[in-house]
């Protein structure tokens, strides 16, 4: 799995938007490994951004989706990850800022809250729109100090702490 291929997970709140988004950036010629659920019958979020944010927060990809029903689970869940900057969206000034201000490497959506067309020019917006460095690097710094010292060397996975 290279960097390029974003990751996408969902529950069943996030599955039709994330079967749209699928679709979407296929369109445009990326790839996309898909861990999310491939139905609409009730599961549980943690197990679908778990995946995602694990993969980001072990450099195997370098951005990744998550979408549940308001996208507030995920961010919560994900964010635990050391190195996660998940950022729940709900406008396309919030995915270009979040890019361009939090290096954010993930994008967490609402299947229920958020429009089809809002959803996909945030997507795009968020997948173009570069990190401006500068004086918000010594914020992310401070980030990473912050997680270094509250985060253990174990993740979370669905099978309980990994090590």
């Amino acid at each position: 799995m290279d960097l390029e291929t974003i990751w996408i997970g969902n529950d069943h709140g996030g599955y039709e938007l994330k079967v749209k988004m699928v679709e979407h950036l296929a369109a445009k010629g990326i790839d996309v490994h898909d861990v999310g659920s491939g139905g609409d019958e009730t599961v549980r979020y943690p197990y679908y951004a778990a995946p995602v944010a694990g993969a980001v927060s072990r450099g195997e990809a370098a951005r990744g989706i998550l979408i549940c029903s308001t996208g507030i689970g995920m961010s919560i869940l994900a964010n635990k990850f050391r190195g996660v900057r998940a950022s729940l969206c709900t406008s396309t000034y919030l995915a270009k800022m979040t890019r361009a201000h939090n290096d954010s490497n993930i994008l967490c959506l609402g299947g229920r809250t958020t429009g089809l067309y809002e959803a996909l020019d945030m997507l795009d917006t968020w997948l173009v729109t570069d990190y401006d460095g500068g004086r918000h690097d010594i914020s992310l710094g401070l980030i990473a100090q912050a997680e270094e010292a509250m985060i253990g060397p174990a993740a979370w996975t669905p099978d309980g702490p990994a090590r």
